[in-house]
């Protein structure tokens, strides 16, 4: 299986914006559903957003809608998700995953269906 890294995590002030990108090695993305979540050390993983293989079908957590937007380079093996209006509760890693399982153009939002998971990148935002 290949490897997602995740990189653009930081800190922050709240209203601000930052780009996660997340570049898989080792096999290329195009066949797979991929997706964005989060996690503090408060709350379970938390969906955040995810697109299907083509790009086509995409969906939001309901704490994010109107404020991320995800995006994927099947070419370039990479995935993005574009963070605007950052507040506080948006802290924690940020993880991308990848379900290879699909069977069609198609996305999923539960964590546990995703077979292979980057390390995550910390974002922070401050009040």
């Amino acid at each position: 299986q290949g490897h997602l890294v995740e990189s653009g995590g930081g800190l922050v002030q709240a209203g601000g914006s930052l780009r996660l990108s997340c570049v898989a090695s080792g096999r290329a993305i195009d066949s797979y559903g991929m997706g964005w979540f989060r996690q503090t050390p408060e709350k379970a993983r938390e969906f955040v957003a995810a697109a299907s293989r083509s790009g086509k079908i995409i969906d939001y957590g309901d704490s994010v809608k109107g404020r991320f937007t995800i995006s994927r380079d099947n070419a370039k093996r990479t995935i993005y998700l574009q963070m605007s209006r950052l507040k506080p509760e948006d802290t924690g890693i940020y993880f991308c995953a990848a379900n290879t399982r699909l069977v069609q153009d198609d996305i999923e939002v539960v964590s546990g269906y995703y077979d292979f998971w980057g390390l995550g990148t910390q974002v922070t935002v401050s009040s």
